[in-house]
């Protein structure tokens, strides 16, 4: 089996079997984000206990790109501090650009979406559930 044979066998099966795919009826934080070049539609909720994710849910529609991205973002950032999420989301969005760095150990599954960078209109599918998980942070930050 290929690198790119198991990129894409990682992005379909947590397309078909997403992890944390839900909502969470009292986030801390919340946000929807919108992709409008292609629909994509997903809602991120986030639970944070004294600086560090407790619990994460993503909900929405969208395609196979947006929604594997989300499940594996969610997989990666529990357990960790709102800091560390910012600097993941940070890599996250350098490689998917195509920087050219190895991201292997700190972002996990999340390498298989380092081929989208071949493809830049597929880059909003694969980051709108990062962007929308800042997009959470920041409306807590407001209050």
């Amino acid at each position: 089996m290929s690198l790119n044979d198991l990129f894409t066998e990682i992005i379909l099966d947590h397309y078909q079997h997403p992890h944390n795919h839900g909502i969470i009826a009292e986030p801390t934080m919340s946000s929807r984000g919108f992709n409008e070049s292609c629909g994509d539609d997903i809602q991120v909720s986030v639970i944070v206990r004294d600086g560090t994710i407790t619990d994460v849910k993503f909900s929405g529609a969208g395609c196979s790109i947006s929604q594997a991205s989300a499940s594996v973002m969610t997989d990666l950032i529990i357990g960790k501090s709102v800091d560390e999420v910012k600097t993941l989301a940070a890599k996250f969005y350098e490689m998917v650009k195509g920087s050219g760095g190895d991201y292997g150990e700190e972002l996990g599954d999340a390498v298989a979406f380092q081929g989208v960078s071949k493809f830049p209109v597929r880059v909003k599918c694969a980051t709108l559930g990062w962007h929308t998980l800042e997009e959470a942070f920041k409306s807590a930050d407001k209050k």
